[in-house]
């Protein structure tokens, strides 16, 4: 092939690039990482360029890494990792487009990457390697001086690219092969990334060290295999009663502090240092001469394969129980408090989490979490928003390898994380974090009345999962309980609690709010809300589509009933509302009725004290309810959209996958148009009507909600300050004009232009 030679080029750059010249450099070379330094180097020089990297492309991590650069830091070589459009040579690889600034660190998305060197380098020229429709990488180079780098320069870039893909391709190929043959000895080295992106399932913020839940059980045998000392048996009884004190005093801290979802959840670990043939198991192999520490890591290990066998769900995710009480009882045994006390003050990382798991952890004292899986909107998430604990979710399974006790930072506001951050780092978020503590302060001067600017009286109702989120609700003046999330106490228990344990729970939550509006949603489960101990008999391949909350209701009667009496019961005397969730149809809705109409009889007959005349409402969620509202709504006392399902619903897509979350829009149009309709035959009809859902708290949609005729929202209560505040700046004829607006909108991306600007 002839040498390209440099009409399409810079005049200065003399580049002469071909494919013999690259085919010397891999000949040269001893590996991939030679070869691609040796052609850095080239064509940094050929370019008369400052800088010029490599990065590489791991279609399975969908990061790139660093793999040679001439310029900038060696030492960031193979270590600096950038997600699939982070930064902007992340970007100009995600959309295969070549991304050329004049001044770099003015880009929104330029990343500045501490100890990099780049930050004096302002003329920027990325150019994706690809091949066909194969992201193979990406070419980027630098030069201090702005504006430096001309649409030649690009030409000659995209040239040297097309070249070299095929080339970097197969050698990347034939490395990973021989690389299978040499299995790594360091885990430590398999993460190495200094600050990931995640999505924010619980705000907050936490800085400390970080303890990857899985890998416990593994440092604890490494530490049972260096102890040299043996222990009696006497000490391994003693051990095994110090556990059983330790978790019966976290029962009883945590029931106190959670009494509506703490219901033994401990008791899994405590009845099984009771059973004995778990502890006969281990005093045998003691007796045979085993030394202790290592008989119940022999045990442990043990019930953990059989428990992970077993087909039975609840049963399968009682081998973390197992884990814990190997850690705890050998601890006990060596005498480490500090292996005891590990997870206070410090940030737990997890693959997942049950919402019992969460339970534990808190009455721990973790000050943050990290899941490698899951959804913003999932139970787990709710569930760490009510206990306070700042939850990011972020997609890299290599986070499992980081090192024990490594510095964390989680900036749970902005779904931030950072890796040992630097004091500059440290000091921003410290910084940020008095300034949010000093924000907390002003619910004392939140108004007990919301109004418009031109005076319409709109009402802000708490959403609550826990019972601790009372004081919360009480605190920002909740007008009333727009929702109460019922499912919680079934969620981490062990078994449907019965109608007599729902009373009590639901007996405190009206107590907490006398006077005021209280809307129970009955049990809604299914989708991503399971039942570990009820599993029905066929598996669902579509569980979001497939046998939840209103369905699963009627289809069980009989728990249904326990939990209407139970609400009946604890409603007596106040302002009490019973809502449906998902319903479909109306024979639905009026089957569900029928069955409160069945209760509301039997408490009567047997003269129990309880509320005769609730309102009886339902959720809408799905958009088959669109079409048939006006028939609904002379059935029903009340409606409240729960905008989450709704949106998954009308447009198809599954809330809780990472994957598809930016095809999650709450301002496509339909949801508009289909909001309005639901709206104006609710208020034809003099229903009340409420928004519900992530929707509620979203500052650039409050302004077309009024405008359509809210004057309800119910939301976390967390949000009800700011909510109220920008309530108090809108005046309703505008909001008006403005939703009709924005009626008239099809494009989605004239939508954003008129509404997502407003947040």
């Amino acid at each position: 092939m002839k040498k390209l030679i440099a009409k399409v080029f810079r005049d200065n750059t003399k580049l002469i690039c071909d494919v013999g010249e690259i085919g010397g450099l891999f000949t040269d070379s001893t590996s991939l990482e030679s070869f691609l330094q040796k052609t850095v180097e080239m064509i940094a020089q050929h370019m008369n360029s400052q800088v010029c990297s490599i990065y590489l492309y791991n279609e399975e991590q969908r990061d790139l890494t660093l793999s040679a650069t001439k310029g900038l830091n060696q030492e960031h070589i193979g270590q600096l990792r950038l997600k699939l459009g982070e930064g902007l040579t992340g970007l100009a690889l995600k959309e295969l487009r070549v991304i050329e600034e004049r001044c770099a660190s003015q880009n929104p998305n330029f990343k500045c990457v501490e100890n990099l060197g780049e930050e004096q380098y302002e003329s920027f020229l990325a150019v994706p390697i690809f091949r066909g429709a194969t992201k193979i990488g990406a070419i980027v180079i630098q030069n201090k001086n702005k504006a430096y780098f001309s649409a030649n320069d690009e030409q000659a870039l995209r040239a040297i690219t097309s070249q070299l893909a095929n080339t970097i391709e197969m050698t990347r190929l034939f490395m990973s092969i021989n690389e299978q043959k040499k299995p790594s000895t360091d885990k430590t080295v398999a993460f190495d990334s200094k600050f990931l992106k995640g999505q924010v399932g619980s705000p907050g913020f936490a800085f400390a060290q970080a303890i990857v839940l899985e890998n416990d059980l593994l440092r604890l045998e490494e530490k049972v295999s260096q102890s040299k000392r043996v222990y009696s048996l006497a000490e391994f009884q003693k051990a095994l009663r110090t556990t059983e004190i330790q978790l019966e005093f976290f029962q009883k801290n945590v029931e106190e502090k959670l009494s509506d979802v703490a219901s033994l959840i401990f008791s899994a670990q405590i009845l099984m240092l009771k059973d004995q043939s778990f502890y006969q198991s281990i005093v045998k192999l003691v007796e045979q001469g085993m030394n202790p520490p290592k008989a119940i890591m022999v045990i442990v290990d043990d019930y953990v394969q059989k428990f992970q066998k077993i087909d039975n769900a609840y049963l399968r995710e009682k081998s973390q129980d197992v884990r814990d009480i190997g850690r705890r009882l050998v601890s006990n045994l060596l005498g480490d408090s500090e292996d005891l006390g590990k997870y206070n003050q410090c940030i737990v990382i997890s693959r997942e989490m049950l919402p019992s798991e969460v339970l534990k952890l808190s009455s721990q004292r973790i000050k943050g979490l990290v899941l490698l899986s899951g959804g913003t909107t999932s139970h787990v998430s709710i569930l760490a928003q009510s206990l306070q604990i700042p939850l990011i979710i972020v997609d890299e399974p290599k986070l499992i390898n980081l090192p024990e006790l490594t510095s964390v930072l989680m900036d749970a506001q902005e779904g931030n994380i950072y890796i040992d951050p630097s004091k500059d780092i440290k000091h921003t978020y410290e910084e940020k974090e008095k300034l949010r503590e000093r924000a907390s302060h002003s619910k004392g001067k939140i108004k007990g009345c919301t109004r418009s600017r031109d005076g319409l009286r709109i009402q802000l109702m708490a959403n609550i999962n826990l019972l601790g989120d009372l004081q919360y609700a009480r605190d920002v003046k909740a007008d009333g309980i727009g929702l109460y999330r019922t499912e919680f106490p079934f969620i981490v228990r062990s078994d449907f609690p019965s109608e007599e344990e729902q009373y009590v729970i639901y007996q405190r939550l009206t107590e907490g709010m006398k006077g005021k509006e209280i809307t129970f949603r009955t049990l809604d489960i299914g989708g991503d809300k399971v039942l570990s101990y009820f599993e029905s008999h066929v598996k669902e391949n579509n569980p979001f589509l497939g046998m939840r909350s209103i369905r699963f209701s009627l289809r069980h009667e009989e728990i249904f009933s326990q939990q209407i009496r139970a609400i009946l019961r604890a409603g007596y005397k106040s302002d009490l509302r019973i809502m449906f969730p998902m319903i479909s149809s109306i024979d639905e809705f009026v089957s569900a009725r029928n069955i409160v109409d069945k209760c509301l009889k039997q408490l009567k007959d047997l003269n129990i004290k309880h509320h005769s005349q609730p309102k009886i409402g339902m959720m809408i969620e799905l958009p088959a309810v669109v079409q048939i509202m006006e028939e609904l709504a002379l059935e029903a006392d009340f409606f409240s959209i729960g905008t989450n399902d709704f949106i998954q619903y009308m447009l198809a897509v599954d809330r809780t996958n990472e994957k598809v979350s930016d095809l999650y829009l709450p301002e496509h149009p339909a949801i508009l148009r289909a909001l309005k309709i639901i709206v104006s035959t609710a208020n034809k009809h003099q229903k009340d009507i409420s928004i519900c859902g992530d929707m509620a708290h979203q500052k650039q949609f409050l302004s077309y909600f009024l405008g359509v005729g809210i004057k309800k929202l119910s939301l976390n209560p967390a949000y009800i300050p700011e909510v109220q505040e920008v309530i108090e700046s809108i005046n309703i004829n505008e909001a008006e004009e403005q939703s009709r607006k924005l009626l008239t909108v099809s494009k989605l991306s004239e939508m954003k232009k008129m509404i997502i600007n407003k947040g």
